[in-house]
């Protein structure tokens, strides 16, 4: 008569034959990955290796319990098949539920069925309680073993997305939380933004940012958001210069369905979109006379009507505005309103040119390098020395802007491992020769260029300097900067 180990073992046996049979009508859909199991029986031990050997990627069979330790420190398991009773004690589960312990202690989120021939509904319930996955009693149904392998499977591959959601989620708080991320520099003249923004980011006020295209200004309105109260809500861009100005009340205000001919749907205005959040007007400058006394009113009223609207919606918006215009020639020559630009400059900030920040440019340049040699699978690139000292001496009136597609350039053309100053050979300045050609010239336009070029250039790119000794304010300068194309 076969004892009831035999029994058991004779019915797994069985089971396992069955299955194999049925597997020419039925494929078990997702591999079930590393599988673990500890028993102190052997029969049961290749019993299981021969039912799950076919459906996943590794079987590690193991019947001395104490190995437990050694097992887990070496890999790592999608699941654990762990028997509850060993040859000390084959009825009660005590070892079972102690090494479940020493499992969970090494690897909380790891996930055991536990195995035995001699359980029952208390004891199932314990198991879970004490941090098992499921219960499976001897002799298993190979289906259902199959299934509730599988069922594990899929858990501890949600416990695995959940920890890399958790570490992404980590990382990127950590890199919003670093304040001025994305603005590269630690010249005295950005870090002098930077105390600027640290002081204004935390109120409401209206800040009007000033500076030559290509410093960044969109960059410091977007520091001035994330650092703010507002920073989880929305921040909205709008490019002034780019919108005409027969839409420039749809794209700010928004309108209603049928208000003019293309009307054809209800639209929500810029004003709306950026409600609790923060509304960069860029380029605002450019703004014709009429549409600024627009702009004016939505400003004071805190309410924008939609065309076609007979009701104001109110708004609560945090507005940082920019130009690279001389803004202040432009009151002067009343070309821009006085009251307008009262209203958007509670708080200026002057942007540094590249000019005014030359010991960026070995930072800006490392930055710009590493960027497009990802981008271009250019692995391993860098600039040498040599080139970084001709970037420092050129007079970027394209400012940060231009230095990124110089650097662009010549990523991409460059064959070399790193940079040379012929990789950039098309920063160099006018032949030699014409400037003494320009210093004779009686063209107003020229001798105005030279003499401001020979200015920035005496006090080295230092605009304020450069304009005092020229009898000008830093916005007059400015324009003619602009004009010049300096």
């Amino acid at each position: 008569m076969c004892s009831e180990r035999s029994w058991l073992i004779f019915q797994c046996l069985a089971h396992i034959l069955s299955y194999k049979n049925s597997l020419k009508k039925k494929t078990v859909e997702k591999e079930l990955g590393n599988i673990l199991i500890i028993d102190d029986d052997e029969d049961v031990l290749f019993a299981a290796k021969m039912l799950l050997k076919k459906h996943a990627k590794n079987v590690i069979i193991e019947k001395n319990p104490k190995k437990i330790p050694f097992l887990m420190n070496n890999d790592t398991y999608d699941v654990i098949l762990l028997d509850m009773n060993f040859s000390k004690d084959i009825t009660s589960g005590k070892e079972g539920f102690y090494w479940l312990e020493q499992i969970l202690e090494r690897d909380p989120k790891a996930v055991v069925i536990l195995i035995t021939a001699f359980g029952d509904v208390e004891m199932a319930v314990r198991a879970l309680k004490e941090g098992a996955t499921d219960f499976v009693l001897k002799p298993w149904q190979n289906e259902k073993l199959l299934a509730t392998l599988n069922t594990a499977v899929k858990l501890k591959k949600s416990y695995k997305e959940v920890d890399q959601l958790k570490s992404a989620k980590k990382q990127l708080e950590e890199e919003i939380n670093q304040p001025f991320k994305e603005i590269i520099g630690e010249s005295q003249a950005i870090k002098d933004v930077f105390k600027i923004i640290e002081k204004v980011a935390q109120t409401d006020a209206n800040v009007l940012i000033l500076g030559e295209n290509g410093t960044g200004k969109e960059l410091i309105s977007r520091a001035i958001h994330t650092q703010s109260h507002r920073k989880d809500n929305v921040f909205v861009g709008v490019d002034m210069g780019a919108i005409t100005e027969t839409l420039f009340e749809s794209e700010l205000f928004g309108h209603k369905k049928g208000s003019f001919t293309d009307a054809k749907e209800d639209r929500t205005g810029r004003f709306e979109v950026a409600n609790k959040g923060t509304l960069f007007l860029d380029e605002i400058g450019n703004l014709s006379m009429p549409l600024q006394s627009k702009l004016l009113t939505v400003i004071q009223n805190r309410q924008v009507t939609r065309i076609g609207a007979n009701k104001p919606v109110n708004i609560d918006i945090r507005l940082v505005c920019a130009t690279n215009m001389p803004i202040y020639d432009m009151v002067e020559d009343s070309t821009f309103r006085q009251d307008l630009l009262y209203r958007i400059n509670t708080v200026e900030i002057h942007l540094p040119s590249l000019r005014e920040r030359l010991d960026d440019i070995p930072l800006l340049a490392e930055h710009f390098v590493k960027t497009y040699s990802s981008k271009y699978r250019k692995s391993g690139k860098k600039i040498g020395a040599a080139a970084l000292k001709k970037l420092q001496k050129y007079h970027w009136p394209g400012n940060i802007r231009e230095l990124q597609h110089a650097i662009e350039r010549a990523v991409i053309m460059s064959d070399e491992s790193s940079l040379t100053p012929d990789d950039f050979f098309f920063l160099n300045h006018k032949p030699e020769g014409q400037s003494n050609d320009q210093e004779n010239t009686f063209n107003l336009d020229e001798v105005e260029r030279n003499v401001i070029k020979k200015a920035i250039d005496r006090h080295d790119g230092n605009i304020s300097k450069a304009a005092k000794e020229l009898g000008l304010t830093r916005a007059s300068l400015y324009r003619r900067l602009e004009k010049h194309g300096l």
